[in-house]
Parts: structure tokens; sequence; C-alpha cells
């Protein structure tokens, strides 16, 4: 192993090979799950008994990835009747809701099973409950203090829950019921009579888009699940709208890497449940036929094209409200919980806003919408910060003030919730108080991690091959960032934003390329400075070359 991989994972807290030796047969057991022994049961009658089932996943990539999953995993299994359904942003609101449950109708569902949602829809399983219908929530999300009545319920986030990874995505959380639901067939002579036993192994490549997708923590168990899908793709045995999606967003599937997932597949998937019908996203990821797939995924990357403007615009704004709050009160007034609203925003993008504005000011953002035009309901989306757990920062608001927020949930990294637009402004002014009450004064100054400097003969572009692959890098397993004095010996502009540069590292003899994306309009390179930048790799007329992208300068 090159010393500087070596040196990577030692930091990262990898000591011993096994860490790295991402074996399927190393993730974690699926019978440590609380409540996985009555999911199976509930299954299984379903299947035996051929009753109706009915997936119902969230809006987001997890949700769409995990309803695949779900629907793929369970036709393998032998389920002849399932379907599934996906609630509308504005029509049904979030998870297994009352509105939702309303509309099952035809056909009418046995069994309703949820996919990373259910475990705040308290009232939605107490309306299918009413109706005779069996529920199986299957969820990741942090419960509140009250479980829904459901027939079994499935997360590893419950209280006593034994399962070591809690960072599992609600696609991954899916796919190990389905590997228990198999043995446990197995173990009733399902296969016995000439029924083929299923490899669930094909479906892993939506568990890793899923887990990407939701920037879980890439703890053991789940870079084994993502890793294992990576190779699938890689190999071109992923499922036809994978391939599609990545051939839309002009990605190279044999070199595939988290970050393609991250940045080219999930956005256009996600595009669909933020502005239109997340079913367009599930039926491209359903299709077995590539030329569906292919059309479809040409209609959700239209439809991505319409998600960047619409957000670039309600950046701008949200970017303007900050700016004039500053020019008025000053930079150290500005909320430590910042809470923005607009009544022109599109519902269905205001996380998107909230991430762009958090990483720009370093503190936790809420991004408010009408839930539709004219409503009084308002639907907001939260992201925090490192160390800032915005979840439980609205369940201090929520006792602190009860009522004003109507439903909450989430994670310690991301939050969704529903406000009464009468109560925003009183929403804005506790939540802002809660996070300075609550959160260290030293967390809101940003800081890069770096994996240290780079000697000269360490700017290769082997070792950049062998760094691309050494991973799967994502979130809480960084890829590795490295920070070197520079000397500048030419650059240029590409397009209006970005530098494309010629480095000389202090020092060495030999210069460097690279770019830096986004950089502030109007500035120039410095002539010395010191960089955080990642070792990359340049592809381009079917050669390849070491490329670096700089991810942070400062002269010096």
């Amino acid at each position: 192993m090159h010393p500087v991989l070596r040196r990577i994972y030692a930091a990262r807290g990898i000591v011993h090979f096994a860490e790295i030796e991402h074996r399927l047969a190393a993730m974690a057991s699926p019978a440590a799950l609380g409540g996985i022994e009555e999911a199976c049961e509930l299954l299984a009658s379903a299947i035996r008994d051929n009753r109706q089932i009915i997936i119902v996943g969230d809006f987001d990539c997890d949700g769409a990835s995990g309803t695949a999953v779900a629907v793929r995993g369970l036709r393998l299994l032998g389920a002849q009747r399932v379907g599934y359904r996906v609630p509308n942003r504005q029509a049904h609101g979030y998870g297994l809701s009352t509105a939702l449950v309303a509309t099952l109708l035809e056909p009418t569902p046995e069994l309703i099973v949820t996919v990373d949602n259910g475990i705040a829809s308290i009232a939605g399983v107490a309306a299918a409950r009413a109706r005779g219908i069996d529920v199986l929530v299957t969820d990741h999300h942090l419960p509140g203090p009250v479980l829904p009545a459901a027939n079994a319920i499935v997360n590893p986030n419950l209280d006593g829950d034994r399962f070591p990874s809690k960072a599992i995505a609600g696609v991954g959380v899916m796919f190990c019921i389905l590997v228990a639901l198999r043995a446990h067939l197995r173990g009733a002579g399902w296969f016995a009579d000439g029924r083929a036993e299923p490899d669930l192994g094909v479906l892993l490549d939506l568990v890793a888009l899923g887990t990407v997708a939701d920037l879980v923590a890439l703890d053991f168990n789940n870079r084994i699940l993502v890793e294992a899908g990576l190779k699938r793709i890689r190999s071109q045995r992923a499922c036809a709208g994978i391939l599609a999606l990545l051939r839309v967003a002009g990605r190279d599937a044999k070199n595939l890497v988290p970050a393609d997932l991250g940045f080219a597949v999930a956005p256009r998937i996600n595009a669909a449940g933020r502005l239109e019908d997340m079913a367009l996203g599930i039926e491209c990821l359903l299709s077995d036929d590539q030329a569906q797939a292919d059309e479809l995924a040409a209609r959700l990357s239209a439809i991505n094209t319409e998600r960047r403007e619409v957000q670039a615009s309600m950046i701008e704004q949200g970017e303007a409200a900050v700016s004039r709050w500053i020019a008025t009160h000053g930079q150290q007034q500005l909320p430590c919980g910042l809470t923005l609203f607009e009544s022109d925003w599109h519902p269905g993008v205001v996380g998107l806003v909230a991430s762009r504005l958090k990483d720009r000011l370093h503190r936790p953002v809420v991004a408010c919408a009408p839930a539709s035009e004219g409503s009084s309901e308002v639907r907001a989306s939260a992201r925090s910060i490192r160390g800032i757990h915005v979840r439980d920062m609205l369940a201090e608001v929520d006792v602190r003030k009860p009522g004003l927020i109507q439903r909450f949930g989430g994670h310690a990294m991301a939050a969704g919730l529903t406000l009464d637009r009468a109560g925003v402004a009183e929403f804005a002014a506790e939540f802002d108080a809660v996070v300075r009450e609550r959160a260290a004064a030293n967390l809101f100054e940003p800081v890069l991690l770096s994996d240290g400097e780079l000697a000269a003969d360490d700017f290769t572009l082997d070792l950049a091959r062998e760094l691309r692959f050494a991973g799967p890098w994502g979130q809480a397993f960084a890829e590795p960032l490295f920070d070197n004095a520079f000397e500048l010996e030419s650059w240029r502009r590409v397009g209006t934003r970005h530098w494309k540069l010629k480095l000389r590292p202090c020092g060495h003899a030999a210069p460097v390329d690279a770019i830096l994306f986004n950089a502030e309009p109007g500035t120039t390179p410095p002539t010395l400075f010191r960089a955080a930048f990642q070792l990359d790799i340049n592809e381009w007329n079917g050669r390849e070359s070491l490329q670096l992208i700089l991810r942070h300068l400062e002269p010096g």
C-alpha cells in the first residue's frame, strides 16, 4: 500500500486491513434488527396468500431507490401483487399521511410497507389500520416520543435496537429486510418445490445510489453496501435506469465513484420529487427496457435543468435577504440559527437553498415556502453543520413552544418541518435562541481538515488512480484532501467563474495542472498561496493526466 494511502486510512481510524476489506460476508447481520422476525412473518404471509402489497416510499432519492429495491426484491422472492405509491409533496405531505391513505383505493392494499418513512406517521398508520390494512414501517429516521401503531416496525435507531450500523439509509434497511426474508422463506421450505432462490445482490446498485444520495455516514457497513453496488455499476450490471441516468449525465460507468452518484444521478431522481412526481424516478429505476429507461432518464434530466433554474433564483433571493440583514444589523448580529421565508418559493427546492446558504454562512439554516399557492401551511427544510444536531434543536423549540411546529423529523444534519405561516417569525426567533444557547461559539468557525502535505514524488497519476478507488469516500469518510504551498506559473479563465492554472509546488521542480471551480467574480489568483486540494485525473480525448482540484486557497 502506498505510504500516503496508509496515512489517509490511519487518519480515519482504519488500522487493520479487515476494516477496508469490503466483502458482503462482513455485512452486519439483518437478524440484529429489532422487529425483523415480525416483519418477515408479515411479508412471508402476504407472499404465500397472494395479498396486495403497496410500498409507500419517500419523495427523495433514498426513498425512490428504496421503493425500487422493495418492489424488485419482493417480486424476486415470489410476490405477485406488488405496487407502490409515493406521496405528492404538495397534495399529501410527507410519508404515510392520512391524505395518502385516503387515496389507496384501487387496488386496496392488504399490506402497506413504508420505506424511508413511517416512524413519524402516527395518524397515517392509525388511518390504515382503521381500514383493516396491515402496516410494516421500515425507516431509519430518529423516532419521536410516540411510535406508530404498526403491525411491525424495523428501524435501527429505535431505543435498544442491536443493529450496529445506526447510519444505514432507508434503502439499506429495506435491503436487510429482504435478505432476512429470503432466509425466513428458505427455512419455511418456500424454495423447496422448484422455486428459484434469488440473488438479491442484483439490488445493490440501487442500495449504493440511495445510500450515497442520503448523505448518511459511510461507516464500515455502509461502505460494504456502496462498494458492492459500485462494482455492479462499473461492470455494466446495473439496472437499465441507473445506466441511462449516467449516460444522460455524461458520466463513465466504468470509472464510477460515489460522487458521480451523488452529483449526477441523485439530483436527476430528486428533481422529479421536488418539481413533479417522484413516480417518474421510480419508474426509471424499475424499468428493464433500455429504450424506456433512456426516455425516462431524458425527462428526468430536463426536470433537473428546470430545478436548477428555480434553485438559482431562490438562492439569489436568499443571499440578497442575508445581505440586507447584514447591511442593516451588522455581520455579528446574523442569527446563529437562520430562518428564511419567501412567499413565492417552491416547497420542493427549499432544502437545496438551505444547504447552499448553510455552506456559505456556516450555520444551521431553515428555508421555508408555502405548501401551495395561497396556503397558510408552510413547508420548511433545515440543514446544519458539524456539531449542531438540527433535529434536536427543533425538538427543543417544540418543547419550549408547543404547537408552534406542526410536524418535524429528520437527522443531525437535515430535517423537515411544517409550520403555520403566522408562526414563521416566532419560530425564527426561537430557533435562533435555541441554537445560540445550545451550540458552542467555535462551531460557527469553518474548518477544513487536511491529510497534510504531499512530497514532490507523490504528485503522480498512479497515486491519483489509487486514491480514486480506495474508498468508497463520502460522508464521515472524507475523500483525501491535501494542502501545499504553490507558486503560480500561469492561469486563464474557463467560462465565467472557473480558473485553469499551472502551479509549481514550492520547492519542487515539476509544475502541475490545477482547476478551481466557482472562483469569486472579479478576483485573480495570487502568485504565492497555500491551497487545499484533491488529486484528480483529467480525462481528455482518451488520455489521462494528473490534475489538482483546488477546494480552498489563501495567499501567502
